[in-house]
């Protein structure tokens, strides 16, 4: 063994324990410290070239201490309002933590209880989000990969309804293609370049008017206009207004017309566990297959989703691998069988972990003190004559802009000025420069919301 690493191995309790005091240091300052710092005045950052002889891990962690932990940002913390972005509750961090320590493969029933596990945590996080037992559900890294998973089993579905096998034969046995949406995300349209059905594949429907939830009746007509069978993505939270199609209006399409129903509940789908905003879902369980991301709301950490269908015998069609030292496909197939990852760390831990240490009431209540944060921030907003929200405060973002020349260079500067103090991403709205602040971390307070409103303010009159 290397000397070094073997040095380490012998160290190993006390270098845990420096690492926890490491972690334990960067969490305390997390108030403090700049959400986003400023870039160094000096020249672009430059590679340093690789060690040919390592120093050992107290070495790594002084060097990582001084050249990047200073530039990371405060992303795990309160005022991090960007990208929907949540953070990692305790027991989401020490599960984590303990992933890495037992470093499973848990795509394999050949090797020990990790696919238990997961499918424990699918079962809560379903009735979690008020789904039937018809659904099951598999841990992905986001939102992206549990959209293109979910329209990999709609392609499928289409095969079935033509007589074809995508899968076998390859997406261009389908032929034309309709995927239609109102407000889809835009990894939507990406998995359709993954999928090999195309970006021109997704049609635009109307959306109801000053709103991003789709048109009801226009869909009907879309789905009118060209027979066969055709997918639906439906919205359950828009990025930019938290907007809410009406699932069970979309879901009575399917008495006159044959479409799959794929719903992208990213964030959305944790208004399930407010009673006062549970109604925003209603419909969720008659999707055909839903995408809901965990590194957002349920606070775990990067990466971490769940995608659910109700047709997971198609989505084995579509991810079988067969090899020699996998398990069988079987009546309940390996996880190897249901994703494009055959390499699945056992991502479901720390969600267990949040899941099992906080349980219903303690989710709802980060839910429910996010959503008053938004509303807090939205009204403060309204109130000063600098600013103008382009949407109601629905759920957990506030999308606003400047009451005056909102351009997107003034737009940038106003998120430059206040950057150490919140972070906003900016973003357009009915063809206006906007930005946008989404609560989803655990620790946010109306005292964050106070801090972040007159950080803005601030900034506000330093770029009028």
């Amino acid at each position: 063994m290397d000397r070094t690493l073997a040095a380490d191995l012998a160290r190993l309790p006390d270098l845990l324990e420096a690492t926890r005091r490491t972690a334990a240091d960067a969490l305390a300052a997390l108030d403090a410290r700049p959400v986003v710092p400023r870039p160094p005045a000096s020249a672009p950052h430059s590679p340093e070239p690789l060690p040919r002889q390592g120093s050992g891990t107290e070495s790594a962690l002084t060097a990582f201490a001084e050249r990047w932990a200073p530039r990371l940002s405060a992303s795990a913390g309160p005022r991090y309002l960007g990208f929907v972005t949540g953070g990692a509750t305790p027991a989401a961090l020490a599960g984590d933590w303990l992933t890495s320590v037992h470093d499973q493969n848990s795509n394999s029933a050949l090797d020990g209880a990790g696919q238990d596990l997961e499918r424990e945590t699918v079962t809560w996080l379903r009735d979690l989000f008020g789904l039937s037992g018809a659904h099951t559900g598999t841990f992905v890294s986001g939102a992206t990969m549990s959209n293109t998973t979910g329209l990999a089993i709609a392609r499928e579905w289409l095969g079935e309804r033509l007589g074809v096998s995508p899968s076998e034969d390859g997406a261009a046995a389908l032929g034309p293609v309709r995927v239609l949406s109102g407000a889809p995300h835009s990894s939507i349209a990406k998995a359709l370049s993954v999928l090999g059905l195309g970006r021109r594949s997704l049609v635009p429907v109307p959306t109801l008017p000053g709103r991003e939830a789709v048109d009801p009746a226009a869909l009907d007509r879309a789905l009118a206009d060209t027979p066969g069978p055709a997918v639906v993505v439906a919205n359950a939270g828009t990025v930019n207004t938290v907007d809410f199609d009406d699932l069970r209006a979309i879901a009575a399409l399917r008495e006159r017309h044959a479409f799959w129903l794929h719903t992208d509940a990213a964030f959305g789908a944790f208004a399930a566990l407010s009673p006062d905003h549970a109604h925003l879902t209603a419909g969720l369980d008659a999707s055909d297959s839903v995408c809901v991301d965990l590194h957002k709301w349920l606070n775990v950490p990067y990466d971490s989703a769940v995608q659910f269908t109700r047709r997971q015998d198609l989505q084995a069609r579509v991810f079988q691998n067969a090899a020699a030292y996998l398990g069988p496909l079987g009546e309940h197939p390996d996880l190897v069988h249901l994703t494009p990852e055959n390499s699945h760390r056992l991502r479901a831990l720390a969600a267990w972990f949040t899941l099992r240490a906080y349980g219903r009431e303690g989710h709802r209540e980060i839910v429910e003190r996010d959503i008053a944060c938004a509303r807090a921030l939205g009204s403060s907003l309204e109130a000063d004559p600098a600013f103008r929200l382009l949407a109601p405060v629905r759920l957990n973002v506030v999308c606003f802009t400047l009451a005056g020349d909102p351009t997107p260079a003034r737009l940038a500067a106003l998120r430059e000025a206040a950057r150490e103090e919140v972070f906003v991403t900016p973003t357009v709205y009915a063809g206006t420069p906007a930005l946008r602040a989404a609560f989803s971390n655990w620790r946010t307070t109306q005292t964050d919301v106070r801090r972040a409103a007159q950080a803005l303010r601030t900034a506000a009159k330093g770029t009028a």
